[in-house]
């Protein structure tokens, strides 16, 4: 009877596939993209601001510091309160701070405007991430990984197409035109009122439902807690290595292998779009074998990839970043939905808690891999972080899925 019961685990995966919302799942990945391609402009016009306002290295990490920062300490503070109090719109409120800061960010004459333009932006995601993670798990009908998956991948599309639309668009036309994007701030809005609108008939849905008995936890509160900082040590060390390649890799491509700008930023488009394929496949990968696995392979099996990448020439080095971006990018999905199995009923306050130490993890890397690339190289810092990947040893003391599907 016992060997039984993982096969019983995993049925109602099956079963509850059809409910799956496609049209909701579609419009908040589609959402997720138009952020973050918004959002991806600030790194992609790092050179342009750095010529403009004569910039060092440093400074340009605490540009994306000031951004990670505001995204990242209020992102647990939303997703606390709104497992409270569900807030069907406040996605629209939150794109609308983003479009304030991409608005000052396009007519900032001074670095302390440049700051206060990367703040706002960071709020306007410290809102959207753990509403819209939400309502990716209420769209999902129990197949967590894949809602998880297709939201995220969303997101790493607008990533790699900012860099891409800053390569042909504010290059050539210069700090103003980054306002051309907010028409695509207002697209947001639209495409995010109507999710609000489901997502309020959701709750009002759900209510109307008899509440289900509480269950024991399966793990005691230390063993969760020992198991969310292993989880979090793993989004610090993806993070630190996914900061120091998206914020300096043009810059490592222009001082080593003396490439243009333009051309340094399709390489960091081709570096993006791996990075979106490789969340794509980590969601629903971790439904069929478990995510456990697919944690210890995205985050540990990246480490040949990254201690290569330094010694590389062009052509191995814009091979090694698809590679490393198609594992490495396959954590994230798996990591968050990991986590929400452990916390089960605390969605909000886990995806703010871990796209807020995503987000902050990303800023404390730019700040500090900018600080050591002035005083060595950047050459260096890509030989420091390549050594990352292996905190992903620290998967093997995670509570096997089994356990945790037998609730």
């Amino acid at each position: 009877m016992d060997t039984k019961s993982p096969a019983i685990a995993v049925a109602p995966v099956r079963t509850t596939a059809e409910t799956v919302a496609v049209p909701i799942l579609a419009a908040i990945s589609v959402s997720h993209c138009l952020n973050d391609l918004i959002q991806s402009l600030l790194p992609a016009i790092y050179p342009i601001l750095k010529a403009n306002f004569h910039l060092d290295f440093g400074q340009i990490g605490l540009l994306t510091l000031t951004f990670q920062l505001t995204a990242s300490l209020l992102q647990p503070l939303v997703g606390i309160y709104t497992d409270r109090t569900p807030k069907p719109f406040s996605l629209v409120i939150g794109m609308g701070f983003t479009l304030f800061g991409l608005l000052m960010l396009s007519r900032a004459g001074s670095y302390p405007l440049l700051l206060a333009g990367a703040a706002f932006v960071g709020m306007g995601s410290s809102v959207f991430h753990p509403e819209s993670s939400r309502v990716a798990r209420m769209a999902s009908g129990g197949r967590h990984g894949l809602a998880q998956s297709v939201f995220q991948v969303g997101g790493n599309a607008g990533t790699a197409l900012g860099p891409l639309l800053a390569a042909f668009i504010v290059v050539p036309f210069g700090q103003s035109s980054i306002a051309w994007f907010s028409a695509v701030a207002l697209l947001a809005m639209i495409i995010l009122f109507q999710v609000g609108r489901w997502y309020r008939a959701k709750l009002a849905d759900m209510k109307a439902r008899p509440r289900p008995a509480e269950t024991k936890p399966l793990h005691t509160r230390r063993r969760v807690a020992a198991s969310i900082a292993i989880l979090m040590l793993l989004v610090f060390s993806k993070n630190f290595y996914m900061a120091g390649l998206t914020s300096y890799y043009t810059f490592f491509l222009i001082a080593k292998f003396q490439v243009s700008v333009q051309d340094a930023q399709i390489y960091l488009f081709v570096f993006l779009g791996a990075v979106a394929a490789g969340t794509l496949l980590g969601g629903p990968v971790g439904d069929r074998i478990g995510r456990r696995y697919v944690i210890w392979f995205s985050i540990l099996g990246v480490l040949p990839f990254t201690l290569a990448l330094p010694y590389a020439n062009l052509f191995w080095t814009a091979v090694l970043s698809v590679i490393i971006g198609l594992i490495l990018a396959s954590a994230f999905s798996a990591i968050l939905v990991y986590a929400t199995e452990l916390v089960p009923g605390r969605v909000g306050m886990i995806a703010g808690l871990f796209f807020g130490l995503s987000f902050g993890m990303g800023g404390l890397g730019a700040a500090v891999l900018g600080h050591l690339a002035d005083l060595t190289s950047i050459g260096t810092v890509y030989r420091i972080i390549s050594f990352l990947p292996a905190i992903g040893l620290l998967a093997y003391f995670l509570p096997r899925e089994a356990k945790l599907r037998v609730a």
